[in-house]
């Protein structure tokens, strides 16, 4: 039996809006790195961009458990000597609403030139409204 690749601009890429408000930050970025990647399409292939594009809309307002708000603490360095910067999810997502939930979809994708490319197909806004409307969206459960 033949392999049957598709290339990525014959791809039939749909757009899907999901509302974070409420639900749990994992919940929501497994299923939108599912969704980002492919895996629920029959032309799936792991090494292509072949997924569809997700609107994630109250990016700000999703929850996490166990008291994560205080305890989750993020990390980044500077690239200077002694340069290790943290911050927790309650700050962080003051700071930049929509932030936590980006790293965690990240981390869910692959490490390399195609999650990057695979991240450009994420859109996540703090609010309710989003300048997609023209893609006409198709509202999503998480």
């Amino acid at each position: 039996m033949k392999t049957i690749f598709v290339k990525e601009y014959e791809q039939a890429r749909k757009w899907y809006v999901i509302d974070a408000a409420g639900k749990p930050m994992g919940r929501v970025a497994a299923k939108v790195a599912a969704i980002v990647r492919g895996k629920e399409k029959a032309t799936f292939a792991k090494n292509q961009n072949c997924g569809d594009f997700v609107v994630v809309i109250n990016a700000d307002k999703v929850a996490v458990t166990g008291g994560k708000e205080t305890k989750k603490i993020y990390y980044h360095h500077t690239g200077f000597v002694g340069g290790l910067r943290s911050q927790t999810f309650e700050k962080l997502n003051e700071k930049h609403p929509g932030d936590p939930l980006k790293l965690a979809i990240a981390g869910m994708l692959p490490h390399g030139r195609l999650g990057r490319a695979m991240m450009d197909n994420v859109k996540i806004y703090a609010g309710a409204d989003h300048p997609h409307a023209a893609q006409n969206p198709q509202p999503l459960e998480v």
